[in-house]
């Protein structure tokens, strides 16, 4: 069995689902500590990065010698749930693949870089390779955001899958939270009760609208056009009376060239034309978790040396 194949092994057997997208995951301590000895072991200057209480990012550095580039190279620790899956951490190959959870997403790629890393000390480079294992990419990106605020790099490389495509750009999101109000009733005073799921209806067919029509802007060469869907909904009471709270939760995904501002503008434009044409239409909208789109230029060194054939 290869390095790279054994460390993935050992990789996968650790426990680490994301405790914020999973109530009780185990999160990224264990899997943490076991990056950092490994780091240790292999030579590489180790800095643990707190990124959440109990959460670390792990980074190892392979000092260069002077005069070089340097290089950043990142991968997430955190895992998705297991649900339905019998074997989650209990990795084992057939047909030459690698079972269990993370393997793919992105335990790989974390084997990978930490290998490189490791072949980065060995041959003493010029330029410095800051090997990034960071927490919380399932959800929030805590461990990413907590990174760019204190290294830089000339160039850096996430090894998520891609199927080995060069991914050079990367769609943007912006989660919203819709709430219509209507007045509770009992089912049978039609004359003063108002159906917020109803209302809510109102705002879903301007949700539809919204995202017919992203999708017929120009797209992005690579990401296509932005979108817009409904994710989850919740209201009502009893189903003998007129609700008079629902909650809508909606994503809006993003491609480079919209700006944020704009974009948290299209929801209470929506409510506000059915608002001009429904006296009984009240509703209010929220902003809660946004990620702005990135892009380089295939021009860039680091794209140059990636997409160029090496003999």
């Amino acid at each position: 069995m290869s390095e790279t194949v054994e460390l993935l092994r050992q990789l996968v057997a650790i426990d680490s689902i994301n405790p914020d997208l999973v109530p009780g995951g185990a999160g990224e301590g264990n899997i943490a500590r076991f990056v950092a000895q490994w780091f240790e072991r292999t030579g590489l200057e180790v800095i643990l990065d707190e990124a959440a209480p109990g959460r670390p990012n792990v980074i190892g550095i392979a000092r260069g010698t002077g005069g070089g580039r340097s290089l950043l190279l990142n991968a997430h620790m955190d895992t998705v749930g297991v649900k339905g899956m019998q074997r989650p951490h209990d990795p084992y190959i057939e047909n030459n693949r690698l079972y269990g959870r993370g393997s793919y997403d992105m335990k790989g790629g974390l084997a990978a870089i930490m290998i490189a890393g490791a072949a980065a000390k060995q041959r003493g480079l010029r330029g410095d390779v800051i090997v990034t294992a960071v927490i919380d990419e399932e959800y929030a990106s805590l461990g990413t955001s907590s990174i760019v605020k204190q290294w830089r790099a000339d160039a850096a490389i996430v090894t998520e899958p891609t199927d080995l495509e060069i991914c050079t750009a990367h769609k943007g999101y912006a989660w919203f939270t819709i709430e219509t109000t209507g007045v509770a009733a009992h089912g049978s005073r039609s004359d003063i009760g108002v159906d917020a799921i109803v209302k809510m209806g109102k705002v879903l067919q301007g949700v539809e609208e919204l995202d017919r029509a992203l999708h017929s802007a120009n797209p992005h060469p690579l990401l296509g056009t932005g979108s817009i869907h409904a994710s989850l909904i919740e209201g009502g009471q009893e189903i003998s009376s007129y609700p008079a709270h629902c909650s809508l939760s909606v994503e809006r995904r993003t491609i480079p060239g919209e700006i944020l501002s704009q974009v948290e503008a299209e929801l209470p434009a929506i409510c506000s034309r059915i608002a001009a044409s429904d006296p009984t239409f009240w509703a209010t909208t929220r902003i809660g978790f946004a990620r702005e789109t990135f892009e380089v230029s295939l021009h860039e060194p680091i794209a140059q040396t990636v997409t160029t054939p090496h003999g």
